[in-house]
């Protein structure tokens, strides 16, 4: 059993992937509007929002508990519809020593996909793979869904 991993998860949604794009690349704070179960707050501490090398910090509710983190944006591509986060500090660095999420778009006429990648190195081989992470992220990516489609 390895320490790193990689886990990636696809949801297909029904409002337009442009709108998720821009959300987390330029908005990241309107999220906890739109999920507010699951996301609290997104602040900007460093940059502006939608610029590669920003930090933002993030408080969010994970398996029932109040997290933080702070996150630096590595990489928006705005062909790709792609936007990468990588962990600088925070509640989640307790278990992995290295953690980047990456929220993808595919866009193609009316179907939209929305791609969740995440990559970690685990701090020790008792701690489980990040899937409840990637849960959260589905749980989130329904919830922008709703709100966009109703």
């Amino acid at each position: 059993m390895g320490l790193k991993g990689k886990l990636v998860a696809e949801k297909e949604i029904r409002c337009h992937g442009d709108i998720f794009h821009e959300l987390f690349r330029n908005k990241p704070h309107e999220i906890s509007d739109i999920a507010p179960d699951h996301i609290h707050s997104c602040d900007v501490h460093e940059g502006e929002f939608g610029t590669v090398g920003s930090v933002l910090f993030w408080e969010y509710t994970h398996d029932g508990k109040k997290e933080s983190m702070k996150v630096v944006i590595q990489e928006i591509d705005e062909e790709k519809k792609l936007v990468k986060f990588k962990v600088d500090e925070g509640d989640i660095l307790g278990k992995y020593k290295e953690f980047t999420s990456c929220i993808h778009v595919d866009t193609n006429g009316d179907d939209h996909v929305v791609t969740w990648t995440v990559q970690y190195e685990k701090v020790s081989e008792d701690v489980a793979d990040p899937i409840s992470y990637l849960e959260l992220a589905i749980n989130i990516t329904n919830d922008i869904e709703a709100h966009h489609t109703t």
